[in-house]
């Protein structure tokens, strides 16, 4: 990243001693996952399951996967998370042989793509005889709202808790010499009045192009590449901004701020991605051609990024911001990038 006074001036980020985050323009975040497994432990600590049958109780987590965090971008919060939750309960039937039966409750993706009320929660009793099979059915009449109410109570309080300080008031202040702050880059800030050009680009100007090429390693699946590339939450979270995603032949992207957009051509799940994509300060309607072949090895996915119809001028500073910006960010976000020897 260029400082202030140094390098192009369309990737300055100004220098404020001060440090203060004026306007909440910048990206802030706060990770969330130590208060969230303190307080999922929390509700589901010895929970009674009411019911005229059975004498049963969530009794405590067995199992908790994932993570969360609170994001702030120009003053609009984004909150993330992520879990898989695997709860333990017992309890034994009322006019039953008085035997004492175990299980667990899973709840494999709670996030915020998906609502509450449409969880897939899980049932299983550890020994299903006729005994343990009907307390099963009875945990899976009556289980179920208790753990959505208790989820919906670690939801509210992640909002509450972290919304905290994230959003900080407006100065309101413009710099003495005018300068105002303008998006610019991928998701950065420009530093400088804008140069405005009342001259359209003449159509059929001929624009020198190049291609680029890049093979990079990542530290997951194929499909959960794939994924971080074409599920919206995903794609919000290692930008770090609003996002226009419509994963489908056809459908438009739009990322940082409208300074990248263009359409999908092809997607094929763990396979591969083609996509005409194009950079706000090229040349106008002109779009290069994105084709990223993805390849699970052994302990290791690879994958090949080619671009067509780079303009030339802008082709070092595409393949650095492929790299800070979606290959940086996505195994910063995601852990990616963790290999173990």
């Amino acid at each position: 990243m260029a400082k202030w006074g140094e390098g192009d001036p369309r990737w300055i980020v100004e220098e404020r001693p001060d440090a203060t985050n004026v306007n909440n323009w910048h990206w802030t975040e706060k990770n969330a996952s130590p208060w969230s497994q303190e307080r999922i432990k929390e509700l589901f600590n010895d929970i009674p399951i009411k019911t005229d049958e059975a004498d049963i109780k969530i009794t405590a987590v067995d199992k908790l996967e994932g993570e969360a965090s609170a994001n702030n971008r120009k003053g609009k919060l984004i909150f993330f998370y992520e879990w898989d939750i695997v709860l333990k309960w017992s309890g034994k039937l009322k006019n039953g042989t008085d035997r004492e039966f175990s299980g667990t409750i899973k709840i494999p993706n709670l996030s915020e793509e998906n609502d509450v009320s449409e969880l897939d929660i899980q049932v299983s009793v550890k020994d299903e005889d006729e005994e343990g099979f009907k307390l099963k059915q009875i945990m899976l009449k009556s289980s179920k709202d208790v753990v959505r109410e208790q989820l919906g109570k670690y939801i509210a309080g992640l909002k509450e808790e972290f919304s905290k300080g994230m959003i900080l008031p407006k100065k309101g202040e413009t710099k003495p010499d005018g300068i105002k702050i303008l998006a610019s880059g991928f998701n950065k800030k420009v530093s400088m009045e804008p140069v405005v050009n009342s001259k359209k680009p003449t159509l059929g100007l001929k624009i020198d192009t190049t291609t680029i090429k890049q093979t990079h390693k990542f530290q997951c699946t194929a499909q959960e590449f794939y994924d971080a590339l074409t599920r919206i939450e995903m794609v919000t979270a290692f930008t770090r901004g609003a996002v226009k995603l419509d994963p489908t032949k056809g459908g438009k992207f739009e990322l940082f701020g409208g300074n990248i957009v263009g359409t999908f051509d092809e997607l094929v799940p763990a396979k591969k991605i083609v996509k005409q994509w194009r950079y706000k300060q090229w040349p106008e309607g002109h779009f290069s051609t994105v084709t990223l072949d993805i390849n699970q090895k052994s302990d290791h996915t690879e994958v090949t990024l080619e671009q067509a119809g780079v303009p030339s001028a802008e082709a070092e500073v595409t393949k650095e911001n492929w790299q800070r910006y979606y290959w940086d960010a996505m195994k910063q976000a995601f852990g990616f990038g963790v290999f173990f020897t």
